[in-house]
């Protein structure tokens, strides 16, 4: 009888988010080994450590790697990068319940319940039909995403090559990845490139909003179809559910912001944007605005920018992208609750307001929890990195900050990392992929579980500030 107790408390302490933690570190692990055979490599001996570097970022979508990709692994083994990509920016259990549904499988409750905290719903309700959405978006976005770019790597690759690119790029866009299979000069070469630039910015902007919006999105526009002949933007947006508005309002503010920032303090920098025309300068500012919605790609060399834009780009990138996508960061949603938050504190009210709506105290309370934890993590990985490197402090910031918030952009550091260095920032991008999402589950379930037990003591008073 004991141990069959023993047994039901392992099984019951196996949390579902346990589940989902678990399931990132054995892809990382599948995924190192597979890097490491002598199948996957062109160039042998490179060291086990950097190819779990490389199958934890491609894993946790980071994009930060010690090595060249092009250059460092075949054809098999990008094919196993590009896999982990997708497994890593969908999620691993996600990826397998999708398989049930596409084979017509039921779900079974305990599947339902993992899947509703991998993507991070409210609710179990419908959730083998949202998975279905989640397919048809996916596939959508990315095919779109290879078609078009199929017509700038085809004529300049051939025909069998440039589709390879073309699909390798777009995954690795969608999942907000940053991997690229062009050589060390990530996206440079093409800088001046319209197409391409807006391309893989609607990619990376496409999977940083996350499916929720993209379903609201859909089903508004059916609602709105119905009742309105003639179409009004204004009108639109009203149907649209609070998360949405808020997604979309925050990611359009913090791209154009970070456009902005990063054009003013480069626009003199020669070695950066300086040298180019005023509308080229506006178009590499745009792009890396939007990378920084956590895709790792650069159409300019970071490792020259002014300490001030490194500083910037920090800030953007530790905000990140929105729930439920393939971003990382502590998301807009949350930095939007913040910002409310104090805006409320400063007006005088107990309550936090959007959009004449009214936050939950719970609500508030993850987002608070999310933005400190993380930072103070944050804090920490740069402590022990500033001891085990000895690199300009800008510049391990930058690192730092990347690794987290899943963005993989690098001021030239990875590289240069020593084994103690990089395995800090190996812990720092797993933990940055499901550390929000599990925190937020967890202190969710204290919270419900904690509801009308708590004993309440008398008041004191302390004083602060």
């Amino acid at each position: 009888m004991e141990a069959i107790e023993l047994h039901r408390n392992k099984k019951k302490s196996f949390s579902p988010t346990r589940r989902i933690a678990f399931s990132f570190f054995v892809v990382i692990l599948i995924g190192s080994l597979l890097l490491s055979l002598p199948i996957s490599n062109q160039i042998q001996g490179t060291s086990y450590l950097d190819h779990l570097f490389v199958s934890t970022s491609a894993t946790c979508v980071t994009g930060l790697v010690p090595v060249v990709v092009a250059d460092q692994y075949s054809f098999i083994g990008q094919l196993i990068i590009v896999a982990l990509i997708q497994i890593g920016g969908l999620g691993f259990l996600t990826l397998l319940n999708m398989m049930l549904v596409a084979f017509k499988k039921k779900l079974t409750y305990t599947n339902k319940i993992i899947m509703q905290e991998a993507l991070n719903k409210s609710s179990m309700k419908d959730i083998g039909l949202y998975i279905k959405r989640v397919i048809k978006y996916t596939f959508f976005f990315e095919g779109i995403g290879a078609l078009l770019l199929c017509f700038i790597f085809v004529p300049e690759y051939g025909f069998v090559k440039g589709i390879y690119y073309s699909f390798f790029h777009s995954i690795s866009a969608f999942c907000n990845a940053g991997f690229d299979v062009l050589g060390s000069q990530s996206l440079i070469a093409y800088q001046n490139h319209y197409l391409l630039n807006f391309i893989i910015s609607g990619l990376i902007i496409a999977g940083g909003l996350g499916f929720v919006v993209w379903v609201d999105l859909r089903l508004s526009w059916q609602r709105y179809k119905q009742n309105f002949k003639i179409f009004k933007l204004k009108t639109f947006l009203r149907s649209l559910s609070l998360h949405t508005k808020i997604v979309l309002m925050v990611t359009f503010v913090l791209i154009v912001m970070g456009m902005i920032g990063i054009l003013i303090l480069e626009f003199n920098n020669p070695k950066t944007i300086g040298g180019l025309p005023f509308l080229e300068k506006v178009l590499v500012s745009f792009f890396q605005s939007v990378t920084l919605r956590t895709a790792g790609f650069a159409t300019m060399d970071l490792s020259v920018l002014y300490d001030p834009t490194k500083l910037f780009m920090c800030i953007f990138m530790f905000i990140g992208g929105s729930p439920a996508g393939t971003a990382g960061g502590i998301k807009t949603v949350t930095f939007a609750i913040m910002l409310f938050y104090i805006y409320s504190l400063v007006l005088g009210s107990n309550h936090v307001k959007i959009m004449k709506r009214t936050i939950s105290d719970q609500i508030v309370k993850r987002a608070l929890t999310i933005s400190i934890v993380s930072f103070s993590i944050t804090v920490m990985g740069l402590f022990l990195l500033s001891i085990s490197e000895n690199k300009p402090f800008i510049d391990l910031v930058f690192e730092v900050f990347s690794a987290f918030a899943t963005v993989g952009v690098t001021a030239g550091l990875t590289p240069l990392l020593t084994n103690i260095g990089k395995i800090i920032i190996i812990v720092l991008m797993y933990i940055g992929r499901i550390g929000p999402i599990t925190m937020v589950l967890i202190f969710a379930k204290r919270y419900k579980q904690m509801k009308g037990k708590d004993i309440v003591y008398p008041e004191s008073d302390v004083l602060i500030g």
